[in-house]
């Protein structure tokens, strides 16, 4: 199994964390998915290869969420929206 830590952007609450887990899972090689909203960190666990962690940036980055340093005001928009629907769905 592999491991990687993605240190992101936007990340405000548990709200935002639900929506991430959820996005994330629907990978099949991914076998966990653990948040850290403190320190804006995803640590993410899959079978497979390193290849796979460019599909999981882009996801977050799709979900609002860019890795640290690629930040933009879309994504700062879409990760408001993503929270709201992470809250609404716990």
């Amino acid at each position: 199994m592999e491991k990687v830590s993605i240190t992101i952007e936007n990340l405000k609450c548990n709200g935002c964390a639900s929506t991430i887990r959820k996005g994330l899972l629907k990978f099949n090689e991914i076998e966990d998915v653990d948040i850290d909203v403190e320190s804006s960190t995803v640590d993410i666990s899959f079978e497979g290869s390193q290849e796979h962690i460019l599909k999981y940036k882009s996801k977050l980055t799709a979900l609002g969420y860019p890795e640290t340093g690629s930040n933009s005001n879309l994504s700062k928009a879409i990760s408001y929206v993503s929270c709201a629907i992470g809250k609404v769905s716990n």
